[in-house]
């Protein structure tokens, strides 16, 4: 899944994995609150709160003209007003069935770091309360549980400390295990300079890892043993061929 680039600029070795691709440069027709999906699934993404005006003139790259904008609204008021992207069904979304029983997934896009991060927490009255995580993109797990993913790219506390991190779950209902890159994430994520990130998740091997514009972070696994179960038969390792087709979580 690409959160943000543009259609010709896909290299033609990854096309046909393309399950889910916005660039932001193709709005639903009769609704520009819904951004067309330019991938294999025709997954369409829902704008909330803020349509048309999240796409905002802010190319990632050459050829790039706009890109999304996600924020708080009212930081110091609890509501659920806030922008955000996704698509989410109890029942599970068929269009991304693509993610089921599959032997690894990538999620990759380009980000740039705007406003204030992490974000004051808006469910108290604590003015040095903040958040304790940073969403960036991913995918559900099978039983559309709205915190049990599949694949995520995101920045969460790790030890008492925020990182960028690859968070996987093979298996529904199961253990889930996080890649966290060692360089601290303002370093990774610098303030208003847009950066390409990629997470990838192979389950039959159980390794993750995390690319910054194309090269390797460094980085540790919070979990140790096997929180996946690739140890043993069967081969290869596959994640849950799920009954309820996956959802894409709202960033």
């Amino acid at each position: 899944m690409d959160q943000a680039g543009q259609t010709g600029r896909v290299l033609p070795s990854l096309r046909s994995g393309l399950v889910a691709h916005y660039d932001f440069e193709h709005p639903a027709k009769g609704d520009p609150a819904v951004e067309r999906d330019q991938g294999r699934s025709g997954t369409d993404l829902a704008l909330v709160n803020g349509g048309a005006a999240m796409r905002v003139k802010d190319g990632a790259h050459a050829g790039s003209r706009r890109s999304l904008q996600v924020r708080q609204v009212n930081p110091t008021t609890m509501g659920n007003d806030d922008w955000k992207a996704g698509v989410y069904s109890a029942t599970g979304v068929p269009t991304l069935r693509a993610f089921n029983g599959v032997r690894g997934t990538t999620i990759m896009g380009w980000f740039k770091m705007t406003g204030r991060n992490p974000s004051p927490n808006s469910n108290t009255a604590d003015p040095g309360d903040f958040y304790g995580a940073i969403g960036l993109a991913g995918v559900l797990s099978g039983t559309s549980q709205g915190h049990d993913v599949r694949a995520l790219l995101e920045l969460i506390t790790v030890g008492g400390e925020m990182r960028v991190v690859a968070l996987g779950r093979r298996v529904d209902g199961s253990a889930s295990q996080t890649f966290a890159a060692n360089l601290p994430w303002q370093s990774v994520l610098p303030q208003n300079e847009w950066v390409f990130l990629t997470a990838t998740s192979d389950f039959d091997s159980g390794r993750m890892r995390l690319y910054r514009n194309g090269q390797p972070l460094e980085g540790f696994y919070t979990l140790t043993g096997d929180p996946w179960g690739v140890e043993g038969p069967p081969h290869p390792g596959t994640a849950s061929p799920s009954a309820t087709p996956l959802t894409m979580p709202s960033p």
